[in-house]
């Protein structure tokens, strides 16, 4: 009751935000939904008579737009918890502010963290912040200009609000010969991405890992940024290594996508291949700059298919995007560029060999 009651008055105080109603359990709130007609649900998980996993599940069966956002506990029965409701149609998740130092800084963590979420959840476009960039860039049409693809080595993927759904239909689409290794940052805490992985490992032919540090990169390997660590590739002649550590957040975020790509740029060049998905805001954006100027190609998923066009919709709109792809045909795009040159290769190869 006593966080009921706070999460109503700090998000109610919001002036673009009308909290239209309170309940005590998921059988309350499936009774108010129809006569309130929120434009969000915000659902603790566990709650009495009927938690909030149930609650996700009903009011799928009849509405399957409705966003509704996961009240999580940094554990790890409720990181599972919360992967399940994220599978059965949950939109997001918002961690509790398990180290606040006092209510004021709890109520200042969810003016920081949830009210954003609400507001990018509940609106068509997100508008990302400005991107400071070159006059050149500035210049760009939104489609940027073709290129002759070089020869991939590695296939990038950042991704956030959304994330874990898009992350599990994309790589259940890769083939299991996947000729390169693939590293991801999820915008994720600790525990939950180890959870992570194991699903998604489950559900794709690919082996599927949280990240360690000194791990080498094999091609068909993936690895996932740990929770409140940042990524980074090393590279040893011709030996890619994984490496993390705690520096600050970058755009509020650790893991960041900026500073993985930072380092795939460096460690591969041309031949990174980037995939930006789903997510809030623009992190992503300048780590794809930064690809794009060593001849790597980048890849945005498209504001159709995306829960919230913010990180791919950044990248678009900076003019830095070799394409733009819905979820569903994202996989294949991967699997032809990877394949690309490996088969013009291939076919040189062959037409100079000697009989």
């Amino acid at each position: 009751m006593v966080v009921r009651q706070m999460l109503a008055d700090v998000i109610g105080r919001d002036p673009e935000i009308e909290v239209v109603g309170v309940a005590a359990n998921g059988r309350i709130a499936l009774e108010r939904i129809p006569q309130a007609r929120p434009d969000m649900v915000l659902l603790d998980m566990m709650m009495p008579e009927m938690d909030g996993l149930e609650t996700v599940k009903a009011i799928r069966r009849t509405d399957r737009q409705l966003p509704i956002i996961i009240v999580s506990a940094v554990t790890e029965r409720g990181a599972a918890i919360t992967l399940d409701a994220l599978s059965a149609g949950a939109t997001d998740y918002w961690t509790k502010p398990k180290n606040a130092k006092g209510v004021e800084d709890a109520k200042a963590l969810i003016r920081q963290e949830l009210i954003p979420k609400i507001k990018a959840l509940t609106r068509k476009t997100v508008a990302p912040p400005a991107v400071v960039r070159s006059p050149v860039r500035q210049a760009r049409p939104e489609a940027a200009p073709p290129r002759r693809p070089s020869r991939v080595e590695l296939l990038a993927i950042g991704s956030s609000t959304g994330g874990p759904d898009a992350l599990a239909a994309l790589l259940a689409e890769l083939p299991r010969t996947f000729p390169v290794p693939v590293v991801i940052a999820q915008h994720m805490p600790p525990i939950f991405t180890a959870l992570l992985a194991e699903r998604l490992s489950a559900r794709s032919p690919l082996r599927i890992r949280e990240a360690t540090a000194g791990q080498v990169l094999r091609p068909g390997e993936v690895w996932i940024a740990p929770g409140d660590q940042h990524m980074v590739l090393s590279r040893d002649n011709n030996k890619v290594s994984l490496e993390m550590h705690r520096e600050a957040p970058e755009n509020f975020c650790r893991p960041s996508i900026d500073v993985l790509f930072r380092s795939v740029a460096q460690a591969y060049g041309a031949g990174a291949l980037a995939v930006v998905l789903t997510g809030m805001g623009n992190d992503g954006t300048l780590g794809c700059e930064r690809i794009r100027d060593q001849g790597g190609q980048i890849l945005a998923q498209d504001e159709a298919s995306s829960v919230v066009w913010g990180i791919p919709g950044s990248v678009v709109r900076a003019g830095l995007a070799d394409a733009v792809f819905s979820l569903s045909d994202m996989p294949l795009e991967i699997s032809r560029r990877v394949a690309l040159a490996r088969n013009s290769q291939a076919a040189t190869a062959s037409d100079t060999a000697t009989p």
